[in-house]
């Protein structure tokens, strides 16, 4: 088990003694390492383990916040119900999305971006319930750049939300914000501190969200506005089950 840094591992103690936790997690590249075919990612067993553990304690709750659609997230987290799950990059919770959506918009992007991926190997176009996304993790680096320039062109005509992440273009039709959604489980579950984990650039708007009670964790490199830092999956995983330990 990788050793946390020491200043992480204060401030968690600090948090594992709040009287209402709330400990939330990106899924991808946070809870479960990135890998080339998305529908192969999952969890580290002992990082996926220690969340279910800590949803088990008194006064607390744990989440994953992640920009898969929500069946798709229940599917590869095998999470059980005790874990909250919000998909679409927070605007589908396990109640239905937060806002409606434009079935019209949706189907001209989704057409446009597959019609931009068919002539360019590697690169794949990924269907939710409120968004589309496409990916050129697997494509060669010109028709990556070519792909991406494409979508960016075609949206100038889109009233879509964009999200930019590691190697994806998101193009939503409804509005998606990780914060928005790390304060509606705040409010609802009445936390008086916060852990969140995160990776990717979707993941700010959780970060900036964050007061002095709350812990921040950053996983691998980039700008963040989160207080700590961890380097892969498996700091994640400690970290998640030195906080079970400790509030159990």
């Amino acid at each position: 088990m990788s050793a946390l840094p020491p200043e992480l591992e204060s401030a968690l103690a600090v948090a594992a003694r709040t009287a209402r936790l709330l400990v939330a997690s990106d899924f991808d590249g946070t809870l479960a390492p990135i890998v080339n075919n998305p529908e192969d990612a999952r969890p580290l067993p002992g990082a996926a383990e220690a969340l279910v553990d800590l949803a088990a304690l008194p006064s607390t709750e744990s989440a994953l916040i992640s920009g898969r659609a929500l069946a798709t997230l229940r599917e590869l987290s095998s999470a059980p119900s005790a874990v909250h799950l919000v998909g679409s990059h927070g605007a589908e919770f396990e109640s239905g999305f937060s806002r409606d959506i434009d079935r019209d918009l949706l189907k001209v992007i989704t057409d446009a971006l597959h019609e931009i991926a068919a002539d360019k190997p590697g690169v794949a176009v990924e269907t939710k319930p409120a968004s589309v996304a496409l990916h050129v993790r697997n494509a060669s680096p010109s028709d990556g750049e070519a792909a991406l320039t494409a979508a960016w062109d075609a949206a100038t005509a889109w009233d879509a939300h964009i999200t930019t992440g590691k190697a994806v273009l998101e193009f939503a039709v409804v509005a998606t914000d990780k914060g928005e959604a790390l304060d509606t489980l705040r409010a609802e579950f009445g936390a008086t501190a916060v852990v969140f984990f995160g990776d990717d650039v979707t993941d700010e708007k959780a970060f900036v969200r964050l007061g002095d009670s709350d812990v921040g964790v950053k996983v691998g490199p980039g700008e963040t506005a989160a207080r700590y830092r961890v380097e892969s999956p498996a700091d994640v995983a400690t970290a998640v089950r030195f906080l079970a330990d400790a509030r159990g």
